[in-house]
């Protein structure tokens, strides 16, 4: 499962999400979207989970969980439309 993370603290690196979410289970990917002009972190991510049920479990834990002073928002990645 692609799941979203929002509303992160711009010093958030993608190793520190990959221990969050190990937590939970196996972590494919992780990708910390930056900016290309400034190359800092635009406060968002997307993580791949390889099973559903342990990434819904992370998701409904995780949402709304703060995080490095921030208030996370962890859902399921919509496809690009």
């Amino acid at each position: 499962m692609n799941i979203y993370v929002g509303n992160l603290n711009y010093r958030v690196k993608e190793q520190d999400l990959q221990q969050v979410m190990e937590d939970y289970g196996a972590v494919s990917s992780v990708k910390v979207v930056m900016d290309r002009e400034t190359g800092k972190s635009k406060g968002f991510a997307f993580i791949e989970m390889e099973d559903d049920a342990a990434a819904a479990k992370a998701i409904a834990e995780l949402n709304g969980a703060e995080y490095m002073g921030r208030t996370m928002v962890v859902k399921e990645a919509r496809p690009r439309a």
